[in-house]
């Protein structure tokens, strides 16, 4: 007995703490009186104030208990810049009261650190709703399990999920990948349990620590379920959307930077000689076998989709215009090799023999006359005189004579020019001179041409289309067009 006696003595406030508040009945449902501790230790204190006969973990601390929820990310990441899977670690905050846990120990203590007491206390029961996995550890890491005098419950897990995130294709990578998540309450209808965001410092926030790794967020919101977050009807339920955007100086190094160069390089051909024929055709055969190579290489990790992105418009028109001024050289090349020319010379001797078969037996000397519609010289030595000429020896018959022989060599003359083979183009324009014009004219119209389209891509991809709603926000069906 001595022992006991003694036993006694050293823990007499603790004793009459615990034996006092044994005799308390239901403390579930009648007000509950502040346990008064002295000297006690805080694992003494929690031993009193979660004993199984004054405290039962199974029963809610109120009627309907409010659960106020705060998420504090600590690290975000993407397996790669063109996924939709971001890896999200987070600190999921809840705060409640319970009156069964009040105490009273004169401020020796700020709180209670009741973390290996977590299976003997009342706590929320809830689940996660999203698109996604939990990462391992697979269970919820318990961080923090804090009781104050007050009656207040702070508790803090460690929660590690792969959300499948949902973006916009047609305007990938100008698009901001939506991420969402609930919270919601498991076998608790609202009349009994409400999860509510906490007002400060908000629902969901960035840890002064937070990570980043191929994952940007630019905007959070949180709210309340709505129906497609939630199906079970009557449930308390917080649901999250974490907004994302793209590293656009990734995709404009190793997609539209490269591919402005290699359009570009194609140009560059067009101020080669037309006689540089390799030079050309290697210029043309690289560029395309570079751009493909490119493309190939980064299209491999998108998602294939059955409508047209913006991905397909760009490598379709960039692939269009380095064909394009490939054929160019194979149309200048092949009129300046082989596009008929026509010279004077073999005019003249085209039309020569028709002239000379057709006048025959009225003046040879006249074969070149009338050679552009009825244009021609009188080369003959015997000049026809004036009908007003003085000349007594030329009489009237003689010069009627000689008019209708000069108005049949006309005639003559135009039905040989009319007989003759046409050319296509006129006598001074050549084949050098229409390839070399065609040079030219690429010179200006395939700069020109790709230069309004890019600007036009970039102003509708990059600039207004990235502003619309469904780039923000969750349509009502859960998925963005």
């Amino acid at each position: 007995m001595p022992n006991s006696h003694t036993r006694v003595d050293e823990d007499q406030g603790y004793v009459r703490a615990f034996c006092t508040h044994m005799d308390v009945p239901n403390v579930q449902t009648t007000e509950q009186t502040i346990i008064r501790f002295t000297s006690e230790t805080d694992k003494q204190i929690l031993d009193v104030i979660l004993d199984r006969k004054r405290y039962d973990y199974r029963v809610r601390p109120t009627n309907k208990t409010e659960v106020n929820v705060t998420v504090l990310i600590l690290s975000l990441s993407s397996p790669d810049e063109s996924s939709l899977k971001y890896e999200v670690e987070f600190l999921l905050h809840q705060s409640w009261d319970d009156p069964r846990l009040r105490y009273e120990d004169g401020g020796k203590y700020k709180y209670l650190n009741a973390i290996s007491h977590h299976k003997s206390l009342w706590t929320p029961d809830i689940y996660f709703i999203k698109h996604g996995e939990f990462k391992a550890p697979l269970a919820q890491v318990h961080m923090a399990l804090k009781i104050y005098n007050n009656g207040s419950v702070r508790y803090i897990t460690r929660r590690s999920m792969i959300l499948n995130c949902q973006g916009n294709l047609q305007i990938f990578p100008f698009d901001n990948p939506k991420c969402p998540f609930a919270i919601e309450s498991v076998s608790h209808e609202t009349t009994e349990l409400e999860l509510r965001w906490e007002k400060e410092p908000g629902g969901v926030s960035g840890a002064t620590s937070l990570r980043y790794h191929n994952a940007y967020l630019v905007q959070n919101k949180t709210g309340t379920c709505d129906s497609h977050h939630t199906w079970r009807g009557n449930y308390s339920c917080l649901r999250v959307l974490l907004v994302f955007t793209r590293d656009k100086i990734f995709y404009f190094s190793t997609v539209f930077g490269p591919g402005v160069v290699l359009v570009t390089s194609s140009f560059i051909s067009f101020w080669l000689d037309i006689n540089a024929v390799p030079a050309r055709v290697m210029i043309g055969v690289t560029t395309m076998l570079n751009f493909c190579t490119t493309t190939n290489s980064f299209r491999s990790t998108l998602p294939v989709v059955s409508n047209l992105t913006a991905m397909n418009l760009w490598d379709g028109v960039c692939m269009f215009f380095i064909y394009a001024s490939m054929l160019e050289f194979i149309i200048v090349n092949y009129l300046y090799r082989r596009y008929p020319h026509y010279s004077r010379n073999r005019e003249a001797a085209a039309a020569a023999p028709s002239s000379s078969a057709t006048l025959e037996g009225h003046r040879p000397q006249s074969s070149n006359l009338g050679r552009w519609c009825g244009n021609f010289e009188n080369q003959q030595p015997n000049v026809l005189k004036d009908s007003n000429s003085n000349d007594p020896s030329i009489t009237i018959d003689q010069v009627s004579s000689s008019r209708a022989e000069e108005d049949t060599r006309t005639a003559l003359s135009l039905f040989g020019w009319l007989k003759r083979s046409q050319p296509m183009l006129p006598q001074n324009y050549n084949r050098q001179r229409l390839s070399k014009n065609i040079d030219k004219v690429s010179k200006i119209l395939f700069p020109l041409s790709f230069g309004l389209f890019v600007a036009g891509y970039f102003l509708t991809y990059a600039v207004i289309k990235p502003t619309h709603s469904e780039n923000w926000e969750l349509l009502s069906n859960g998925y963005t067009t």
